[in-house]
């Protein structure tokens, strides 16, 4: 029954998918919540947090409880005489002791902070991996828009030079065109089949690519929406282009380096806690209990528990004086790996501000190249009806319209990879500038202390 209720779960779950169309957001949705790199970042950020947990319970005493049993064989110390005896004798002991360290050259508070850090470079981590996997989805999924768009434009070509076919042959019984109209045209019912099955084979390998970053079987179909995307507004990106600035803001990339520094600042700083000395209070009770064996003799267990109880408090004051150079190196180590934090920090903001300047000038450039390519489109349409019409009327050969026919179809193919990568690259502008791109709710944005060299 539990196998049967799993088999009818996962077939309406794949019909569910298969019969709804998925847009960019739910595929970009879908791979986020379900990439194994995102998984093993929110793992990783479990553990920050546990050790962060860790790092708090160091400042709590430390209790324990000890229970111990001895059986001596031989030459023994008597406990109740002080003496020596050869006597077999079982020996008992409990013990209850608490410790607090009250001064340790701030290693503690360091460590916590440290922690803190490094749980918040964990998320954004985390966003970046969110922010990547999106990406990801994103370019397959205009991939896979861009190619159904091409197998629908050659899907187009194949039915019209059908129809120009019979039209031309037709003509030929007529007497208006020649045999060597018909087999020019039948190349180009060939040449149109050709495109249309390369074409649908390239749909298949984006498709794939697509399923595999959102980890989805290969068995599984989908079907995905590309309204949103083909048949968007140019106007609507200019006028919000206008708007954005290409500098980035707190990209999770950057964060998670500065988060990174924060924290190898304060292993610096707990290394050289290594330095001073550490005072730490104790206190404990213990008490024993001790028996002769072979002997009837002897005070029973609760009167011994009760009477050699014994409590106790203590400090310990430790100086470090030498321990082989293990804490000069350490700390030498810690400075050398905040200074590589500090380094990675400026080249990872450097890089952001080249990148997002980069995809800010191409996003302006494909809208201007959309505008232009829209324009085109309409021209050469213009020509190929044209052409068309002459060829029907016998003013121009078969080559002049196949000539026109390709050049439409570029110009078609062209302004479809305009818009799409116009999208692509708006959405690259917002990820640089530090949005969440793959949902419509914005994370809450933060401005963390930058830390400072020392």
């Amino acid at each position: 029954m539990k196998q049967a209720f799993i088999l009818c779960l996962t077939l309406a779950v794949n019909t569910s998918a298969a019969q709804s169309s998925w847009t960019m957001q739910q595929c970009m949705q879908y791979a986020v919540e379900h990439n194994h790199e995102v998984k093993r970042a929110e793992l990783q950020l479990d553990n920050y947090k546990a050790t962060k947990k860790g790092a708090i319970g160091n400042f709590l005493p430390m209790l324990s409880a000890s229970i111990g049993a001895q059986y001596n064989f031989g030459r023994a110390i008597d406990p109740e005489t002080n003496g020596y005896t050869d006597v077999s004798t079982f020996y008992n002991g409990y013990t209850l002791q608490a410790s607090l360290p009250v001064f340790d050259g701030f290693s503690r508070i360091h460590a916590l902070q440290a922690a803190k850090a490094s749980t918040m470079m964990g998320l954004s981590t985390l966003r970046q991996m969110q922010n990547q996997t999106a990406l990801n989805v994103m370019q397959a999924y205009t991939n896979v828009a861009y190619y159904a768009g091409l197998v629908k434009m050659a899907d187009e070509k194949v039915r019209e030079t059908e129809l120009l076919l019979r039209q031309t042959r037709l003509f030929e019984e007529v007497g208006r065109k020649s045999s060597a109209d018909v087999a020019q045209v039948e190349a180009q019912k060939a040449e149109a089949d050709y495109e249309l099955t390369r074409q649908q084979n390239l749909y298949a390998s984006a498709m794939l690519e697509l399923k595999k970053e959102m980890a989805l079987s290969d068995d599984m179909e989908i079907k995905i929406d590309c309204s949103e995307l083909t048949d968007s507004s140019d106007n609507s990106s200019a006028a919000t282009a206008a708007a954005i600035t290409p500098l980035p803001a707190f990209h999770s990339e950057l964060e998670a380096v500065r988060y990174q520094m924060q924290a190898s600042r304060h292993e610096w700083r707990q290394a050289r806690a290594a330095l001073y000395p550490t005072l730490s209070l104790s206190a404990g009770l213990n008490t024993t209990y001790y028996h002769t064996l072979h002997s009837a003799a002897g005070q029973a267990f609760h009167t011994q528990f009760k009477n050699n109880m014994g409590e106790y408090v203590g400090a310990t004051l430790t100086i470090p004086l030498f321990n082989r150079l293990q804490t000069i190196t350490n700390i030498r180590r810690a400075k050398n790996n905040y200074r590589i934090a500090c380094e990675n920090y400026e080249q990872k903001q450097l890089e952001l501000v080249k990148l997002s300047r980069e995809a800010w000038q191409d996003w302006q450039g494909y809208l201007k190249q959309t505008e232009q390519m829209t324009r085109k489109v309409e021209a050469d349409s213009l020509a190929y009806q044209l052409t068309k019409r002459q060829f029907e009327e016998g003013l121009s050969t078969a080559i002049d319209l196949r000539t026109s026919s390709a050049q439409l179809m570029n110009s078609k193919a062209t302004l479809l990879q305009c818009r799409l990568m116009t999208i692509v690259k708006e959405q690259l502008v917002r990820y640089y500038r530090g949005e969440t791109i793959w949902s419509s709710e914005r994370r809450e944005e933060f401005t963390p202390a930058i830390p400072s060299r020392e």
